[in-house]
């Protein structure tokens, strides 16, 4: 059975339904929790043996569940549905990379909106919390993938697509501060649960509307063989996140093709004033006061990340 880990100010708490009960230990990060993972057994054990109840989870304030600094990867176009949206077409290489820990907030906390940003844009997306290390060249299969991840987190890609496209690179456009909204709950797995990945399905709803909602099957790159590729180059170690994606349903889709060719025959600085003209009409990117609610789940609850509820403001 996972077990739901919460973060809050005053330490780490084991959620069970609407109560959460504290865990003595003294890990301050998520990696010396991990280490520490008699603690959360001992807790669990406890709480079912004495019925103890513990503290409402309404009365905490969670922080993200992954605390940094920590390595932040993440997969780019990794969903045939998000695929679609962006215009592409035949195989896709599989493609990774960093956003700054720095971006990392909790699931309640606003996400502020820069000022010179426009476009600002949501995607959900499964995190995999890492327990062990990954050197490099490590081959990763689907029978050895819990000796690697420890668990699961609900997060948010926040991008400024702007910055992205116009600068042609990932890593400012999706590293501000409060760009990755994470939590609230570290789900950590036991072996067998992760037969059910594929199950889960990621729902993002923006003020109360539907824009997000596909399960794992939709995904190109699944985590294992994403775990080998991205260990070709690049190290992992206990608390770090990989973000593996995000399905389709983002504010930002390709233009029509007709209107991608006459835009190419464009000198850059005019065609992205014609493209941004066209997306200043899109309702769906961010705006001030709006508010996201996330969830990550499979359909019998048995592997639930919990609600991420953030509002989206801008810069004071």
């Amino acid at each position: 059975m996972s077990t739901n880990v919460l973060r809050t100010a005053d330490g780490w708490w084991v959620v069970r339904d609407t109560r959460a009960v504290r865990i003595e230990t003294k890990a301050v990060t998520t990696s010396e929790l991990l280490a520490d993972r008699a603690a959360v057994r001992e807790t669990v054990r406890e709480a079912v043996a004495s019925g103890d109840t513990g503290t409402a989870v309404a009365d905490l304030v969670a922080l993200s569940p992954v605390t940094t600094p920590c390595r932040v990867v993440a997969q780019m176009v990794n969903y045939r549905s998000h695929a679609r949206d962006s215009g592409f077409t035949g195989d896709i290489p599989p493609t990774f990379f960093r956003k700054a820990s720095g971006s990392v907030s909790g699931p309640g906390e606003a996400i502020v909106r820069p000022s010179h940003v426009k476009f600002l844009d949501y995607e959900i997306e499964l995190g995999l919390v890492m327990g062990a290390p990954l050197p490099v060249g490590t081959v990763v299969t689907e029978q050895d993938l819990p000796s690697y991840v420890a668990g699961l987190v609900l997060t948010n890609d926040v991008s400024a697509r702007d910055v992205q496209l116009t600068k042609t690179q990932f890593y400012e456009s999706k590293s501000y501060p409060t760009f990755t909204p994470t939590g609230p709950h570290l789900c950590l797995l036991e072996p067998e649960e992760f037969a059910h990945l594929l199950d889960l399905r990621l729902k993002l709803s923006v003020n109360g509307d539907l824009r997000q909602d596909r399960t794992l099957a939709d995904m190109i790159v699944r985590p294992a063989q994403a775990l080998t590729l991205l260990a070709r180059f690049q190290t992992l170690d206990p608390g770090d996140l990989l973000l593996t994606g995000t399905p389709g349903g983002t504010a930002l889709k390709a233009p029509p093709k007709a209107v991608e060719k006459v835009g190419a025959l464009l000198p850059p600085a005019l065609k992205w004033k014609a493209f941004f003209r066209s997306q200043a009409r899109n309702p769906h990117y961010l705006r001030h006061g709006d508010l996201i609610t996330a969830t990550i789940t499979t359909p019998d609850g048995r592997i639930d990340l919990g609600e991420q509820r953030t509002p989206v403001t801008d810069t004071q």
